[in-house]
């Protein structure tokens, strides 16, 4: 990281998140640890564009936004599909796998419901430029967020932040800082859909879960630094309301994750148990309805 601007917000040194356990996964984690420690195997960033919002019949713009550090960000502004002013924007955080494009869908909806929709892919990912780690991933969102806040400014809807799996964990950290330190605009609530509660703690549970690596998981572990667990972090965000989502069937992000954040987490907050597979938690109408339920009474 020699040579990195410091961020204006966050401060971490970086990391890496594993999003899934499987046997394959855990093999190529040890080799990459035990060779670096660290290692960008727990990011899978792909440049296809694979849906953009025209074809599903959104009004966007591509946004670009250069960032402090000497990196392009690309991302997509929807704004709202209703003839009334927007009910308020959502700043979308997408996993840790493809790009943008391919997590759209996970916020294509809002729009019509009258909410704007704010996104970006992180460095490494479809257009933007660099390569993707943890501490450029922080950056990257609060850069988004600092954007945003300047296209907010003049207004007096409410803001929200929706964040899945690796997204959610990008967005503890970024909103227990923006909330501690009185950053405007103020955010209205902050939603978690399959959401890890920490790095570290998801890596160690990951090598646990394989032979081959279970001899290293606390050598291993202690690699990755726990200065924002989100388990640590979260109680932070209050008083900001907190949606926390977790599905019972989640095979990549153990519901137990759910759970965890939610204990550590202080009040105003909620839990929606769902059942779909992971990062599918949209395509249930009742699901969003709750969240539609959240945000309309947090503004």
């Amino acid at each position: 990281m020699a040579g990195r601007h410091s961020r204006l917000l966050l401060r971490l040194r970086a990391t890496r998140v594993a999003k899934t356990g499987r046997l394959a996964l855990a093999t190529l984690l040890c080799a990459a640890l035990l060779q670096t420690g660290c290692s960008s195997v727990f990011f899978y960033p792909d440049n296809t564009t694979y849906l953009t919002p025209d074809r599903l019949n959104l009004e966007y713009e591509d946004i670009y936004l250069d960032t402090a550090d000497g990196e392009t960000l690309h991302g997509w502004w929807l704004p709202a599909l209703t003839e009334a002013p927007a009910k308020g924007t959502v700043y979308f955080l997408h996993g840790n796998a493809q790009n943008v494009s391919a997590h759209i869908l996970n916020a294509a909806w809002l729009p019509e419901q009258g909410y704007n929709v704010f996104t970006i892919d992180y460095r490494g990912y479809g257009q933007s430029t660099g390569a993707p780690d943890i501490e450029g991933a922080l950056h990257d969102v609060e850069t988004g967020l600092r954007w945003l806040a300047q296209r907010h400014a003049e207004s007096d809807r409410p803001l929200y932040i929706l964040g899945q799996s690796l997204g959610g964990a990008l967005g503890i950290a970024l909103a227990s800082e923006w909330v501690q330190r009185d950053e405007r605009p103020e955010l209205n609530g902050i939603i978690l859909d399959g959401t890890f509660s920490g790095f570290r703690y998801i890596a160690k549970e990951k090598l646990g879960a394989f032979w081959l690596t279970w001899p290293l998981q606390i050598p291993l572990g202690l690699t990755i630094p726990d200065d924002y667990e989100g388990t640590d972090r979260i109680a932070a965000i209050s008083p900001v309301p907190v949606m926390i989502i977790h599905s019972a069937r989640d095979g990549i992000i153990p519901f137990q994750h759910g759970v965890r954040l939610y204990e550590a987490a202080e009040q105003p907050k909620e839990f929606l148990r769902t059942d779909t597979p992971h990062a599918a938690t949209f395509i249930i109408p009742a699901y969003r309805e709750a969240v539609l339920k959240f945000m309309g009474e947090n503004f």
